[in-house]
């Protein structure tokens, strides 16, 4: 090329940049709608203590950290059924469930914290004018608490298991319920959360999810159920919402 020449763009050259440019400047994305235990809030500690509790005082074999980890994320009462031995009476079972249940709603906020870099995500999402979700399968009066506990400023509604009114996850009534109340589209949101449930949960509501590594999911599970984007960091997911990496 000449020197002192600058060389032209083409129209079609020009046209690629300008949408790159705004996607990215000004993204679609108006609302994120969260998963609560292992996506925002380390609530394992609690709840391994009260599964443990309520098997205890029925002199029932205790379960360890890992199991419970495990068993999360299809709400209580399927964490009780599988923390129990296959050959529990259903009476007693309820009679276990009930315990927990008492014993967590009193302890549910001994040792849970926000992950780390959560605060500084939500801040971030306020200060962008985002509107933001919890949808948990925690018993509504736990998600509440915990809610006003850890995120009273900073997420906009919080909605838990409500049976039969909201059915539980991976059915999309919560998710669905949230848009309406936060008033947003689907193309309007993300879902964010840790497991196997939620990346069912947001295929059923018809919106992209996120998963993130830092919850009660190790990233080769994520991978083989399904998860397309998945972060090890809050940070990054506001990074690819602003460069529309969503696929």
């Amino acid at each position: 090329m000449p020197s002192g020449k600058i060389a032209s763009r083409s129209p079609l050259h020009a046209s690629r940049s300008t949408l790159h440019a705004s996607r990215y400047f000004t993204p679609m994305v108006s609302t994120l709608i969260f998963d609560l235990d292992g996506t925002l809030l380390d609530t394992l500690d609690d709840l391994w203590a009260s599964v443990n509790h309520a098997l205890a005082y029925f002199s029932l074999p205790l379960r360890s950290k890992a199991e419970v980890r495990q068993f999360l994320g299809n709400g209580a009462r399927v964490l009780i059924h599988q923390s129990l031995p296959s050959d529990c009476p259903t009476e007693l079972e309820e009679k276990v469930f009930s315990e927990f249940r008492k014993h967590y709603l009193i302890h549910s906020i001994d040792s849970t914290k926000p992950y780390t870099g959560i605060p500084s995500l939500l801040q971030q999402c306020k200060a962008l004018g985002m509107k933001t979700a919890i949808v948990s399968n925690k018993p509504n009066a736990v998600v509440q608490e915990l809610h006003k506990s850890f995120f009273p400023s900073l997420i906009d509604l919080a909605i838990g298991e409500q049976q039969p009114k909201i059915r539980r996850k991976p059915h999309p009534d919560m998710v669905l319920h949230a848009m309406t109340q936060l008033g947003s589209t689907p193309q309007e949101c993300i879902y964010v959360g840790d497991s196997e449930v939620d990346v069912e949960t947001a295929k059923n509501a018809g919106i992209p999810c996120i998963s993130v590594a830092w919850g009660f999911r190790d990233r080769s599970f994520l991978e083989a159920s399904g998860a397309s984007i998945i972060v090890d960091f809050p940070k990054e997911i506001l990074l690819h919402i602003k460069t529309g990496d969503l696929q």
